[in-house]
């Protein structure tokens, strides 16, 4: 092996990969997936609540109403406008304080609150905004709030959708760039028999396939990564989060290039891809529906390395509690390398005599 030889090739394929499709595919679809989930799909099931504000007195009611987290306030300038959004559902409550309104109410006058519900607003953000009001009006007013709320939590520790789907879009991104683009580099290059006319130089098959799979490889890092971060799940594990990273983009492209060497064609290619997919991308299904059993995820083999990349960036877990998983997951990648030793051996074979 001649890492002077994999680093030519290399560069090669890192110079002409974003000419490729999949290349291309690899590094966009996975943002784009991000921007579905998190603005559109998470805006649709998982409103904020949205309160308008015209303020007439610079009240501190409006000043702690824009410092909670998870309402959207916006400050208007008209009880007209605020009516117009309210009415046309831009807005799920409008409130109008007049001037004075905090001396008024620590002095005990009762200032008139005006409050405007939307009639297609969730109810569930109707009672948040309500109850929100009423608290902040309290809080201005210096009196304690008349009973003490106690909030018990049935969901069992659940993330939201939004979250849950977080492990799709990664393992979307590794399996692209890691298995996809790795796979798709060689098979391209022996259906094209540029491959042929690469190994009759200095340059092995080894060599070349390591190349591939070092392109995969980075790119599955890189992606895997920007994906955590857009999605702003990276954890607080800043070690455990990046042998995790290493780890699954590891894992893919040796699935990559078990691929790689089996297919003989772009189109055999994808029928095993096809026919293989359920059992690399089945363990996301679990996280989406936290109800089922969750031992029948751990039968996939990419279970053991979406898991501790799970509940290292979005459960606070560190690598020591994930350790055994990966170690797990390592075995199965050395297992496939194994396998890509001989298919290789197979290859280089039928290379000889085709």
């Amino acid at each position: 092996m001649s890492a002077a030889r994999i680093f030519t090739v290399f560069r090669k394929d890192l110079k002409l990969g974003p000419r490729s499709p999949i290349f291309l595919y690899a590094v966009i679809l996975p943002v784009l997936m991000t921007f579905v989930v998190q603005v559109a799909f998470t805006s649709l099931f998982e409103p904020a609540p949205r309160l308008g504000i015209v303020d007439r007195g610079d009240s501190e009611l409006t000043a702690a109403a824009e410092g909670l987290d998870g309402i959207q306030v916006s400050r208007l300038d008209d009880d007209a406008g605020l009516r117009r959004l309210v009415e046309a559902n831009d807005l799920d409550a409008g409130l109008v304080l007049p001037p004075g309104f905090d001396d008024d109410l620590r002095a005990g006058r009762q200032p008139e609150l005006r409050f405007y519900i939307g009639g297609e607003s969730l109810a569930s953000n109707r009672v948040i905004l309500s109850v929100t009001t009423l608290d902040l009006v309290r809080a201005v007013e210096g009196a304690a709030a008349p009973v003490d709320v106690v909030v018990e939590d049935f969901g069992g520790g659940t993330l939201p959708l939004s979250s849950r789907l977080v492990p799709l879009i990664v393992m979307y991104a590794l399996v692209m760039a890691g298995v996809f683009l790795t796979a798709f580099a060689v098979v391209d290059e022996r259906e094209k028999r540029t491959l042929d006319a690469l190994i009759v130089t200095p340059v092995r098959l080894g060599e070349v396939l390591l190349a591939k799979g070092s392109l995969g490889f980075v790119v599955a890092v890189v992606m895997a990564f920007v994906t955590l971060v857009l999605n702003d799940a990276l954890g607080g594990s800043p070690a455990g989060l990046l042998v995790t990273v290493v780890v699954a983009a590891a894992m893919s492209t040796a699935l990559g290039l078990v691929f790689a060497t089996a297919a003989r064609n772009v189109q055999m290619l994808f029928a095993l891809i096809k026919g293989t997919g359920f059992l690399i991308v089945g363990p996301v299904i679990f996280y989406l529906f936290p109800d089922w059993p969750q031992w029948i995820a751990r039968i996939f083999p990419t279970y053991w390395f979406i898991d501790p990349l799970y509940r290292v960036a979005l459960q606070g877990d560190t690598l020591a509690d994930v350790w055994w998983e990966l170690a797990i997951a390592l075995g199965l990648t050395l297992a496939a390398l194994v396998a890509v030793v001989a298919l290789a051996r197979r290859m280089q074979a039928r290379l000889a005599v085709e």
